[in-house]
């Protein structure tokens, strides 16, 4: 049988976690067009997932049943962690991918910047600092606990970095927008590398 080539592979992944918490099904297509469809019961993150699916171009669909009842944080982490493990099986064995992704996003006065590694390799460094605690009800914490599921269980390096802001949401805003943009680089075919691991070691 010939060897499937790149360009005709689908990257697409559904993923569900279902624990005493919450119950949760992510699907992601890598070479989507930005649609995006969230039943999560937390409106703040879904118009943040709505931010990495148009700006990231992938198609992305959340579903999740959680005990918000008591506060977002179970839910939202393990969306994270959902997310991170849909991602990284879309991947697959990441040959051919340009793995790395970086980008600057403002919005008003805020400024963000995010880098991504797919090496492999979790790890989660930040610096950024909210002008308030929340917005709205969602608690700004959550934010990286988030992005901590995500690269648990992509698994990835993430570096992000809030440059400048006074308006919290537009703070928040510009990291989900990077981070799509960043995803988006970072897991864009490499038609150079062809069916290579974009490592020395061979794999990633």
């Amino acid at each position: 049988m010939a060897k499937q080539s790149m360009a005709n592979t689908q990257r697409k992944a559904t993923v569900s976690r279902d624990t005493l918490e919450t119950q949760i099904t992510v699907t992601v297509d890598l070479d989507g067009s930005g649609r995006a469809e969230f039943d999560t019961g937390v409106p703040f993150l879904e118009h943040m997932l709505d931010q990495i699916a148009r700006h990231g171009m992938v198609d992305l669909s959340v579903k999740a049943t959680g005990d918000i009842h008591i506060d977002d944080h179970h839910t939202v982490e393990d969306i994270g962690i959902t997310l991170g493990q849909a991602v990284a099986e879309a991947l697959g064995d990441k040959k051919g991918i340009m793995r790395y992704g970086h980008a600057y996003v403002p919005l008003d006065e805020a400024l963000s910047r995010v880098v991504i590694d797919f090496s492999g390799r979790p790890g989660l460094i930040k610096d950024v600092t909210f002008t308030r605690a929340r917005v709205g009800s969602f608690d700004l914490d959550l934010v990286f606990e988030f992005f901590q599921g995500f690269t648990n269980h992509a698994p990835a390096t993430l570096h992000i970095d809030n440059l400048r802001g006074e308006n919290a949401h537009h703070q928040v805003e510009t990291i989900f927008k990077a981070f799509g943009r960043a995803l988006r680089a970072a897991v864009t075919r490499d038609e150079r590398l062809g069916d290579v691991s974009p490592s020395t070691k061979g794999s990633l």
